[in-house]
């Protein structure tokens, strides 16, 4: 076993923690950021082709329906790289290739569903949310395009979570690269040269994001005999798919409810007419910055943890939770200075419209204050999944961000006496707050890694 832990050449379980972490989480840090452009490309192109109409369309209101659904499997998926990560990390090959083969299957599975159900509910959906008249006729076409290729989506993040649960997270960040330099490419092509609109945006996305699947699935074909692909091994092994649904589905549970409250959100704001939702979308693909780093840091803490703990190296994981919250809360308060400071700046990207820039500033100032009350839900549940405890995180967020979330919105927003988008969207940083105070009690007090650590603890005590 020690033999087999040395070929585990990335240095996750070796090595400073905080500059194997580093390491780690830049590569996830800017592929996270060439995958954000994705969206955003769509947004620039057609906000200054198209419209304030089509900016809405493509960028609030399709943007929350596509994170609830295509979140879920995202995050059920987590599971299997967790799996991947705790097998490789122990130097269990065979159980490392039945992971991938399972994990793949699911992606497929999941595409399939996602698309039918999204091509014959796409408009339901956005009326549900209140889309105003105008928006609606350039969010649905976008919408049910976008659905179309759920498949590749999922393959590709699915293909990048594998390769980073062995320790690489360069080769996700490759193909991102050329893939996001294609979508913008094909966004100018078939929106600023064709005219199609926000479905030329959709066409130019799912194209780019075909390319970016078959690409990363060769790459994990060709990483090793442990991650080989055979077509005719591509099955659901029940055991794995237990295991998988035990630390994804709470996980998928969880972007859900994350997403349904932004849902919640998003309806209220579209109550306030479509140059308000035109500016909650350009400072959404702002403040989207700051979420790529602060996710990156719980993607990189959960490969960092699972890792280690399948080599049961406890020390480390204890160290990698601190260094990790520390790192994202340096990143945090030089960010959001950043975009109190100079953030109105970057309006111009996607809109020339001098009304919806001037509020998309008052928004982002009023928002990213409030930012580092994040930290902790951002890394600690990660860290918490990576060594399987994944119901009470669910728990934990299903109560302090999408139950309260929706009190606020649909009970207390409406009986304020000031009626602003800032009282409606207020409650984020309420419940940011709220949450994180509740996840540092859980992990530090309650959690069973916890008595593992103290265990262990103890017996180096008694060593001594």
């Amino acid at each position: 076993m020690a033999k087999k832990r040395k070929q585990n050449v990335n240095g996750i379980t070796e090595g400073v923690i905080w500059q194997q972490i580093m390491l780690f989480f830049l590569p996830i840090l800017v592929g996270a950021f060439l995958q954000q452009l994705y969206n955003t490309a769509d947004a620039m192109v057609v906000g200054r082709f198209v419209g304030t109409a089509a900016l809405s369309a493509v960028g609030g209101t399709t943007n929350t329906i596509l994170n609830l659904i295509i979140g879920f499997f995202i995050g059920l998926s987590s599971g299997a790289t967790v799996i991947i990560s705790q097998y490789f990390g122990g130097g269990d090959k065979e159980e490392i290739n039945r992971a991938v083969h399972t994990a793949i299957a699911l992606s497929l599975a999941g595409g399939l569903v996602l698309t039918v159900l999204g091509l014959a509910t796409a408009p339901w959906m956005l009326r549900m949310l209140n889309t105003p008249a105008d928006v609606m006729e350039f969010a649905t076409p976008y919408l049910r395009i976008y659905f179309a290729g759920t498949i590749a989506n999922l393959f590709f993040n699915v293909g990048s979570g594998i390769l980073r649960a062995v320790g690489d997270s360069k080769g996700p960040l490759y193909v991102l690269a050329f893939c996001t330099v294609l979508n913008i490419a094909l966004d100018v092509l078939f929106v600023a040269i064709l005219d199609m609109a926000t479905s030329g945006a959709a066409i130019a996305t799912i194209l780019a994001q075909a390319v970016s699947a078959v690409i990363v699935m060769v790459m994990v074909h060709r990483k090793g005999e442990a991650l080989r692909i055979h077509p005719k091994a591509i099955k659901l092994h029940g055991d794995l798919l237990m295991h998988i649904f035990r630390i994804g589905l709470p996980a998928g549970i969880g972007s859900v409810m994350y997403a349904l409250s932004n849902l919640i959100i998003q309806a209220g704001v579209n109550g306030f007419g479509t140059m308000t939702i035109a500016s909650w979308t350009v400072f959404g693909k702002i403040d989207s910055v700051f979420w790529m780093i602060i996710d990156s840091f719980g993607i990189a803490v959960t490969t960092f943890i699972a890792q280690n703990y399948g080599a049961r190296k406890m020390a480390r994981v204890k160290k990698g939770v601190k260094t990790c919250i520390w790192l994202a809360l340096i990143m945090t308060v030089i960010l959001s200075g950043a975009l109190y400071l100079f953030g109105g700046a970057l309006t111009v990207l996607f809109t020339d419209d001098p009304a919806v820039m001037a509020r998309s500033t008052e928004i982002m100032k009023f928002m990213v204050k409030y930012f580092f009350t994040y930290l902790f839900i951002a890394v600690i549940p990660s860290a918490l999944r990576a060594v399987g405890d994944s119901i009470i995180p669910m728990i934990i967020t299903g109560i302090g961000v999408c139950g309260f979330r929706a009190v606020w919105v649909l009970i207390i927003a409406p009986i304020l006496p000031w009626q602003t988008l800032e009282a409606t969207v207020s409650c984020y940083q309420i419940s940011w707050a709220l949450t994180s105070i509740v996840f540092a009690i859980y992990y530090w007090k309650f959690a069973p890694i916890q008595q593992q650590l103290r265990d262990i603890t103890k017996e180096e005590e008694k060593l001594a």
